[in-house]
């Protein structure tokens, strides 16, 4: 879990995936798990593994895509007031009900700062009934940094990355963190590659940028590749949870990594599907199989790339998606790695 508590703690949002891309790849040079590794002009990190046969013959070896997105949902400063207050501009979607009272991440170009995020408006004790009740728009909460206004005004900058504060921790049998979605699926790759002995295609290992804002850095990746085959390493929700029916939970926590069947973005490859499974089923991984009626992954435009591309998504099942407290149980997590190289041993 070091890795992932590390993914986990480094800030990165779309358009500033630098120091997510950093880490990945000083862990992944370090560990000496790729033959060719490069950056892309969006800032994508791939790198490239060659097929490593283990005796059986075989053809040309096919290109796999891996594409796990590296962004975070987070802001950008997009005006500072008079008074030093920091008005924040989305990117990713946001739930307002979750961000009432946050401590946050504002990254500066001399070093990060704490801040603390409120809407604007009168505190409970001289609020009206009406105000009490009303749920602020996005655009009504700022950034409170401590801070002389001429001191915010000398250190932070339009454009300054902030993110929300929280930590990477157990809970019973799940870890708890932000952004689990999406640094459950850069790890998961890293750990994937890891664990292989042998594999007969190539692997183009794909960390991408920009998916939060509209899958924007998987397509580019996806033809520079032209892989033959395309799996997107994401998460998805897990709405077992009290207030919402049993039939729109998604997942089961516990149940194995998701196969995405369908989201509103991207239909899989059925007969990816089904081998996958069978595979699961031979090596007693635990795998389910879950449809998102609403969001999309970086499969999506993979599969829409050059002429089409088979494609199926792998996805994480995640309590409390998009918040500071994002819960993942453990069997999903150690599932996810190893049907991933369990299926890539077969190609």
């Amino acid at each position: 879990m070091d890795l992932l508590e590390q993914l986990t703690q480094t800030p990165s949002v779309p358009g500033r995936e630098d120091r997510i891309r950093s880490v990945i790849e000083a862990y992944i040079t370090k560990a000496n798990l790729f033959d060719e590794i490069r950056t892309d002009a969006m800032g994508s990190l791939i790198a490239v593994r060659k097929a490593r046969p283990n005796g059986k013959p075989s053809a040309a070896p096919q290109k796999v895509m891996l594409a796990a997105h590296m962004d975070q949902i987070g802001f950008l400063v997009r005006h500072i007031d008079e008074n030093g207050f920091l008005r924040i501009n989305p990117v990713g979607g946001f739930d307002t009900r979750n961000l009432f009272a946050r401590t946050v991440r504002v990254c500066a170009a001399d070093g990060d700062l704490k801040g603390v995020m409120n809407p604007a408006g009168r505190p409970i004790h001289i609020a009206t009934d009406d105000e009490k009740k009303k749920v602020p728009l996005i655009g009504e909460f700022f950034v409170d940094l401590g801070m002389s206004s001429d001191d915010v005004h000398a250190k932070v900058k339009i454009g300054d990355m902030v993110v929300l504060d929280g930590p990477f921790h157990e809970v019973g049998d799940f870890v708890a963190s932000q952004c689990l979605d999406n640094r459950v699926g850069c790890w998961a790759q890293i750990r994937a590659i890891e664990e292989l002995k042998h594999h007969n295609c190539d692997i183009h290992a794909a960390w991408t940028v920009q998916e939060e804002v509209g899958l924007r850095g998987a397509m580019p990746a996806a033809f520079g590749i032209e892989p033959d085959i395309g799996i997107a390493c994401d998460t998805t929700l897990c709405c077992k949870t009290p207030g919402v029916p049993e039939e729109d939970r998604v997942t089961v926590p516990g149940d194995g990594v998701c196969l995405h069947v369908m989201d509103s973005s991207m239909i899989s490859d059925i007969g990816l599907i089904e081998d996958i499974e069978a595979i699961a089923r031979a090596k007693d991984i635990k795998c389910q199989r879950g449809i998102l009626p609403r969001g999309g992954q970086d499969g999506a435009v993979i599969q829409r790339s050059r002429s089409g591309v088979r494609t199926v998504s792998f996805a994480c099942p995640v309590k409390y998606i998009h918040t500071v407290t994002e819960m993942s149980h453990k069997v999903d997590l150690a599932s996810y790695p190893a049907l991933l190289t369990a299926w890539l041993e077969t190609l």
